[in-house]
C-alpha cells in the first residue's frame, strides 16, 4: 500500500492527516479552510530503511579510465590482467561493510576481492 497526497476539494491545498477524537477516526484535514474527509488509506507515512539487501557494484562504465580512482594489482578473474581500479560500496545504510569492488582496466569486468568467503560476497 502506498501513501498518496490528498488535496482539498474546496481550496485545492494539501490535506494533512490528523486524528478526529470525537469520531475516533483518522481524517485528512485542510489547514486553510475547515474541510476534512475520512481517510480511506491507513498508511500515512512509509519509511523503507533497507531497500537494498546486499552491496551492489553499480555502474562501472569507463571506471578504468577514471584518473581519480586508486589502482590495484588485483588479478582480473576474467582476462588475467593485473591492473584494476578499486572503490568502496556507496550504499547509504546504517550497517555497511567495508567491501571493495574492482574493475579491470583491460576488459571492464567488475569483481570483488577473491579472498572474501563466497557466501558473503556481494552481487557483481
Amino acid at each position: 500500500m502506498q501513501a498518496s497526497l490528498q488535496f482539498c476539494s474546496e481550496c485545492n491545498n494539501l490535506l494533512y492527516p490528523k486524528a478526529d477524537q470525537q469520531r475516533r477516526v483518522m481524517v485528512y484535514a485542510c489547514r486553510i479552510c475547515s474541510y476534512d474527509e475520512i481517510g480511506d488509506n491507513a498508511c500515512v507515512y512509509r519509511n523503507d530503511l533497507l531497500t537494498v539487501t546486499k552491496e551492489q557494484v553499480g555502474v562501472t562504465t569507463d571506471l578504468g579510465t577514471d584518473p581519480t580512482l586508486a589502482h590495484s594489482n588485483q588479478t582480473c578473474p576474467n582476462c588475467g590482467t593485473e591492473d584494476s581500479v578499486l572503490y568502496q560500496d556507496q550504499s547509504k545504510r546504517k550497517e555497511t561493510r567495508m567491501i571493495l569492488f574492482y574493475v579491470c582496466v583491460n576488459c571492464n569486468h567488475a569483481f570483488t576481492d577473491p579472498t572474501l568467503p563466497t557466501d558473503t560476497r556481494p552481487e557483481t
